[in-house]
């Protein structure tokens, strides 16, 4: 473990591996106003499909995603993180896989791994079981944390396309496809070309954060929103202030073809689907009306796909989905 977790030091932090506590030096040269932002979250269900193919060298990726892009939403640069791994039984090749993704992951976002836990629980975990959870802390000056209050009317939200499934929605996910319609981990749906189920279940959820920061800095972005559990709408509505409404154009983009093998196979209604999944859209900005052409621009320069997909107009604090989506989705009731 120890050389993946140095790949993901920082200067600030002191020490390495080994200690009881981690310890960050925090830069107060550049946080002269510091407010600290924390964020717990796991990965769920997708360890099922994980433990099932007997891969785990990106779930760790996802279990980062989960946690810094939480906080990046109120414009806190990601410091540092501890995981936790609880198993029925240590197998050291293992626990090395996961904390490999978890660094991985780590250095995607900019954030240190400073430390963690490896529990075993024999007779309460079965010995190939485990889950994962992680705590990471972010900071952001006073002055600069993102949200509700900054957000006006015009200004335009500028989508983030997400990798796939993510991290949200596997129990309903395995329900349909594994259980249900009895496919199989390495069955090939013609709808996902060519790529097996598995592959397609374990592609690990885009970490967000250091674009979220640069939209933040270089185009004056006033929100993001995460779409995790609850979708787009649950998501989007938690960073309106209650005097606007945001206007979403579905219009402006088709969902991977992963929700539609689900949709499909399963007879999911698409209120349903829009409830669970991200169905394309990983990460909303809302950036000013002026600054929207520039934040497409960042976003392509930083190879995230990103396109408009609506807008904030007077009204009660409310998200309307307008429009169909593009492609076989159109189809969706």
């Amino acid at each position: 473990m120890k050389a993946a977790v140095k790949r993901t030091t920082r200067p600030e932090v002191i020490g390495g591996l080994g200690g009881f506590a981690g310890l960050f030096n925090l830069d107060l040269s550049k946080y002269p106003q510091p407010v600290l932002a924390s964020s717990t979250d796991g990965v769920g269900t997708k360890l099922a499909i994980a433990q099932a193919l007997d891969r785990h060298d990106t779930i760790g990726i996802d279990l980062v995603a989960m946690v810094v892009d939480d906080l990046v939403v109120v414009g806190a640069e990601p410091l540092f993180l501890s995981d936790y791994i609880a198993t029925g039984k240590v197998v050291p090749e293992k626990m090395a896989a996961i904390v490999s993704g978890i660094a991985e992951g780590c250095v995607q976002a900019g954030c240190a791994l400073i430390g963690g836990e490896t529990a075993e629980h024999p007779g309460v975990m079965r010995p190939d079981e485990y889950d994962v959870s992680g705590t990471g802390i972010g900071v952001v000056n006073a002055d600069a944390v993102l949200g509700p209050e900054r957000v006006q009317a015009g200004d335009v939200l500028i989508a983030l396309g997400s990798s796939g499934l993510h991290s949200n929605g596997y129990s309903l996910v395995r329900h349909v496809l594994l259980e249900r319609a009895g496919l199989a981990l390495d069955a090939t749906p013609e709808l996902l070309g060519g790529r097996t189920l598995g592959d397609e279940l374990l592609v690990p959820t885009r970490v967000y954060a250091q674009d979220c920061l640069a939209l933040a800095a270089q185009c004056g972005a006033h929100a993001f929103a995460h779409i995790t559990g609850g979708g787009l709408a649950g998501n989007l509505v938690r960073v309106l202030p209650p005097t606007l409404d945001a206007q979403v154009d579905r219009s402006t983009w088709a969902p991977q073809p992963v929700f539609e093998l689900i949709a499909d196979t399963g007879a999911v209604p698409r209120d349903q689907l829009e409830l669970t999944f991200n169905l394309g859209v990983g990460m909303i900005a809302v950036v000013p009306t002026d600054r929207a052409a520039d934040a497409l621009a960042l976003a392509a320069a930083r190879g995230v796909s990103a396109w408009e997909i609506g807008e904030l107009v007077n009204g009660s604090g409310t998200v309307s989905l307008g429009g169909t989506y593009r492609g076989n989705a159109a189809n969706w009731t």
